[in-house]
């Protein structure tokens, strides 16, 4: 029977070659999942049983082919909570975590009750609101059903599924607002924003698995920004906020479309990395 050491050990090599960067958490956490046991458990070294080791190197095999340890395990965690997630969803980014808060920072001060989220892929973000602030009710509205289903899930696992009604809806099509309703206090989306040539590019651990519906955001990147900003004078009512995560470089480019439909921008917020994340727009 080996241990944990020698196993984790084995696999960053086993990795490496496969040319996949990884970390010694992310080992822990695999091989934490095929023991039963939590990563902080796996610090000393300890034995592994025959069956754990090769539930391990399956998990391990998918992950040589650049599948992310969320997908592999099924969950990740983003902001205080762990959410469920599948080939369905976007895996939720610390990236994102600030188009959260800055949906938190304005749904405290202003005591709002009632936000949309458009996209809602795995509810991190309007889930981790209703945990958070208990008064809000929420609607989310996504084009995939199995999105849906996740999201559905999560809200189950944070117990904020009774305020949270999920809606299916393309906010292309033309009878949008007949599902979306109106006179939201908020509205918050983190929609694709990938060129499409582009997408080829990425990392195969975003191309290949997250859905691509999720990333593509057009030619340029800016196609549902376009058609979001048509519906939002409707959308939201005197004085509500709309809160967006737009990918690098594109800040400016999205508060002049949402500024053609009357929306003026309030801040632009910084991720981790630096870089212009998230917009502030009020109707």
């Amino acid at each position: 029977m080996q241990t944990t050491d020698i196993i984790l050990n084995a696999a960053r090599q086993r990795l490496e070659t496969a040319g996949v960067e990884t970390s010694s958490y992310e080992l822990r956490l695999l091989l934490g999942e095929a023991m039963g046991l939590e990563v902080a458990q796996l610090l000393l070294p300890q034995p592994v049983s025959k069956t754990a080791e090769a539930e391990f190197n399956r998990m391990l095999e998918l992950r040589c082919h650049h599948m992310p340890a969320d997908k592999i395990i099924g969950r990740r965690g983003f902001y205080k909570y762990e959410f469920v997630v599948d080939s369905n969803v976007l895996s939720p980014r610390p990236d994102t975590e600030i188009l959260l808060e800055k949906a938190l920072e304005y749904a405290r001060r202003d005591n709002y009750k009632k936000v949309l989220e458009l996209g809602v892929g795995s509810g991190c973000v309007v889930c981790s609101l209703l945990a958070e602030l208990p008064q809000l009710r929420a609607v989310g509205i996504d084009i995939s059903a199995s999105a849906l289903k996740v999201a559905h899930a999560n809200a189950q696992r944070l117990n904020v599924a009774a305020a949270l009604e999920l809606r299916q809806a393309d906010w292309f099509d033309a009878d949008f607002m007949a599902l979306a309703g109106s006179g939201y206090d908020m509205v918050v989306s983190n929609p694709p924003y990938i060129a499409a040539s582009e997408i080829a590019g990425l990392d195969s651990e975003v191309k290949d698995y997250d859905p691509r519906p999720a990333l593509d955001g057009g030619a340029d990147g800016l196609a549902s920004y376009r058609q979001i900003a048509a519906w939002m004078p409707q959308l939201l009512q005197d004085g509500g906020i709309a809160v967006l995560e737009v990918g690098e470089g594109q800040a400016a480019a999205v508060a002049e479309i949402f500024s053609e439909q009357g929306l003026r921008r309030l801040e632009t917020a910084v991720d981790l990395n630096g870089v212009e994340r998230c917009i502030s727009l009020k109707k």
